[in-house]
């Protein structure tokens, strides 16, 4: 195949529909928009708009809240742990932190911090400090002659300004 045979699928470029052409064209005079009323008129913008009556969206009552305290951990199964230590992406002699598990392309955004999960198999012996851990997780991963340490929660302020100092 050669450059000057290559082609669109049939139907995947359609000319588009002119109208307001003359009576001919089959979309002259009004241009499909009917006759008279708002939406004939051109910059019309009335999405949700009922007329007068009171819209729908503000119609339903509002639900649930959005904890401003909530955290948002990355998940990590040891298994994926391993995995990289057998790719040689992780050093297993020093401590598998935030930052190694990011550098070693485990984890992309660690977000809040990174919990540790149970999911398969671990063999090297690990020194490992995230923000949690399953149970399951730290038996494992002291099954195998490791550590798990589990970093204190960072303070949040919940989106209020703190006092000045005096």
């Amino acid at each position: 195949m050669k450059l000057n045979q290559l082609s669109d699928m049939p139907g995947a470029r359609t000319t588009r529909k002119r109208v307001g052409r003359g009576t001919g064209s089959g979309t002259g005079k009004t241009a499909s928009r009917g006759q008279k009323g708002q939406k004939s008129r051109s910059g019309v913008a009335i999405k949700g708009f009922e007329g007068g009556q009171m819209p729908i969206h503000r119609r339903l009552p509002k639900r649930g809240f959005k904890n401003l305290f909530s955290t948002n951990y990355v998940a990590v199964n040891i298994g994926r742990v391993q995995t990289a230590i057998d790719a040689k992406k992780l050093d297993p002699s020093k401590p598998v932190t935030v930052e190694a598990l990011c550098a070693a392309g485990v984890v992309r955004r660690p977000k809040d911090g990174v919990r540790l999960l149970a999911n398969g198999e671990l063999k090297a012996k690990l020194a490992v400090e995230v923000a949690g851990a399953s149970k399951a997780a730290v038996e494992a991963v002291e099954k195998a002659g490791g550590k798990v340490t589990v970093l204190p929660r960072k303070e949040r302020d919940g989106g209020k300004k703190k006092a000045a100092p005096k």
